[in-house]
């Protein structure tokens, strides 16, 4: 596309591409945005160096393309605009994450690796802040999910956006180190059935452990649960071991955790084992007594955020996409937000030039002719800013088979515009 736009002669007119999902997932009321940092990252680093075009060229796809294509890529670079809602924004149906402004060539070029970030990163972090959300504040929540991630750079991004979405930490270290994290952890099933084996008794395993990590959590569900939590409690009470923590990763959790905490009412039980949000609403509701839990298959896949990426504006021309089932909105568009007393009230969806001065616009210039304007949010305060956006919801929007999601109201100045826009389509 982008060496038919030099070929046109229309590859730095300026276009507006608009980042946004047409349906939330089934079961969804809201999400939560994310990835902002690494497209932003990634448009910052764009370029092509010789070898790249060389090897472009190599593949014979390109034989026709005129001169002026291997001219753009030379001279490489990202030189646009990009406006997008802070990262941990709550965002609904038809609602811009993202928009682009830059020459043709460049805002068409990005589309793929804008939609790959904020897709996957928006999913899990959405599911992070729902599983906050469902087990409360106090409850520690780890990322167990690198080895369900899609690939290596996924298990990355995943656990960043699920750090950011609300959850207390990963076992990915590094993850953990590139965001200025700690990794968390605890043993494997592994260890313990191999210094068993080798040295004689489960028990012998936990102490070799705590000879190098003193006091760490123990997995007790290698062999038997109950009598692994007996031996562990009777080391307690004689004073030969410190334990700040058990996990269990099989098994029925409800019975299990109430046996266990029977015979270490003072320490930590934690959970693994294909746990989701909907799964700790039903150990919750059946008064588990589970004190953290590490989620990984469930948190890092599912069902996919459908976020899609289409051309507003070019050269000042509004332009829309009017396919059955897959309509966009023509022009470029402003979020604008209504809160009473911290809760959310309303979002009208309009054009970027209108104002509602009671309302809060949601979408903010992060970069300006390729270079951007501030330096990167922390972790942290990308997972208050979550927090904030989920408290804010109602309680119907908030339930894990919610009852409504927010209905966007389109401005009389967008649906005239897309009026407007249909009939010269049609002309």
């Amino acid at each position: 596309m982008a060496a038919c736009y030099a070929g046109e002669d229309v590859a730095q007119k300026i276009a507006s591409f608009e980042l946004f999902t047409r349906k939330l997932p089934e079961g969804f009321s809201y999400l939560i945005a994310m990835g902002l940092e690494q497209a932003l990252e990634y448009l910052e680093k764009l370029s092509f160096n010789p070898a790249q075009i060389t090897a472009l060229q190599e593949t014979e796809i390109f034989a026709s393309a005129p001169p002026q294509f291997w001219a753009l890529l030379e001279s490489g670079g990202f030189s646009g605009d990009v406006w997008a809602v802070p990262e941990g924004t709550a965002v609904f149906a038809f609602e811009p994450l993202l928009r682009v402004e830059a020459p043709l060539w460049q805002a068409q070029l990005v589309e793929t690796y804008l939609l790959n970030t904020l897709n996957y990163q928006t999913l899990i972090a959405t599911r992070a802040a729902r599983l906050r959300d469902i087990a409360g504040e106090k409850t520690t929540l780890l990322e167990f999910g690198t080895r369900r991630a899609f690939s290596p750079q996924a298990s990355l991004w995943a656990a960043r956006a699920a750090l950011a979405g609300g959850m207390n930490g990963t076992s990915n270290v590094l993850a953990a180190l590139q965001l200025g994290e700690k990794p968390s952890g605890t043993m494997a099933h592994a260890l313990v059935m191999a210094l068993c084996a080798l040295e004689g008794s489960e028990e012998q395993a936990f102490t070799a452990f705590h000879q190098y990590f003193p006091g760490a959590p123990l997995l007790i569900d290698t062999y038997d649960t109950i009598a692994a939590a007996r031996k562990l409690a009777d080391k307690l009470e004689a004073g030969e071991i410190n334990l700040t923590g058990v996990r269990l990763d099989s098994g029925d959790l409800v019975a299990l955790s109430k046996q266990v905490r029977e015979m270490l009412p003072d320490v930590s039980i934690f959970a693994s084992g294909d746990i989701d949000e909907w799964e700790i609403a039903r150990l919750k509701e059946n008064n588990a007594q589970i004190d953290g839990y590490g989620v990984g298959t469930r948190l890092v896949t599912g069902k996919p955020v459908n976020g899609v990426y289409k051309l507003v504006d070019i050269d000042g021309i509004p332009v829309m996409k009017e396919s059955s089932n897959k309509v966009s909105y023509p022009g470029k568009k402003q979020i604008f937000r209504e809160f009473v007393e911290g809760k959310l009230k309303a979002d009208t969806l309009g054009l970027f030039s209108e104002n509602y001065p009671e309302k809060q616009p949601l979408l903010k210039l992060f970069m300006k002719d390729g270079k951007r304007l501030e330096s990167p949010c922390k972790i942290k305060e990308i997972r208050e800013k979550t927090a904030t956006s989920v408290a804010s919801l109602s309680p119907q929007m908030r339930n894990l088979e919610p009852t409504t999601s927010m209905s966007v109201e389109i401005s009389s100045s967008l649906q005239k515009l897309t009026q407007n826009t249909q009939k010269i389509n049609y002309q």
